[in-house]
């Protein structure tokens, strides 16, 4: 068996040169990165920043109702893999009188059972569904979808206007069970 000795003037040449570069980078105002690409601009986090607050911030214009939605549900494949009439399919449904029992985590959390917030729906369809083509949706079919859902869990009438003003008054029954860590940076 063979041994490997690294002798100490690698070690010290190594590091040496290593240090070298980072003073480099120091001394460019570069910090401890490597200097490679561009700075990122506002205009480039824009289209990423669609974060929708629970009061209703950042909510697109648009509108949209049950009806339309139940239309939009079946169109975009959204059936698929929600079922027929959202009620569950190879994933969860989405409309369901499912109850949580008080104390029980491991309950079936659904969106009129557990939610907190309605604009929280609204974020997660524009941004993550369809499943297979995220964010491809119209704002108009968001809230749409939106209506449909909440209309579907008796938590509007199915003839209510969704859009940036109403949905934000949306009362989700297990609202109240959440506490908010920083309200001050909402």
């Amino acid at each position: 068996m063979s041994t490997y000795r690294i002798s100490p003037l690698a070690i010290i040449l190594t590091f040496g040169l290593a240090g070298a570069a980072s003073a480099a980078d120091d001394k460019n105002g570069l910090g401890a990165r490597p200097g490679l690409g561009l700075p990122i601009t506002n205009e480039d986090i824009k289209p990423w920043d669609i974060t929708i607050l629970p009061d209703g911030t950042n909510l697109p214009p648009g509108s949209g109702t049950a009806n339309v939605g139940a239309k939009v549900f079946v169109d975009k494949g959204c059936n698929q893999c929600h079922g027929e009439g959202a009620k569950g399919g190879s994933n969860p449904a989405l409309i369901t009188d499912e109850k949580m029992t008080p104390g029980d985590i491991f309950s079936n959390k659904t969106i009129k059972n557990f939610w907190a917030n309605a604009t929280t729906l609204f974020d997660y369809i524009r941004r993550a569904m369809p499943w297979q083509a995220p964010r491809t949706l119209t704002d108009d079919e968001v809230y749409a979808l939106t209506a449909y859902i909440l209309a579907g869990n008796k938590l509007i009438e199915e003839n209510v206007l969704i859009d940036a003003k109403s949905l934000p008054n949306v009362k989700m029954p297990n609202r109240e069970n959440f506490i908010i860590r920083f309200p001050e940076k909402i």
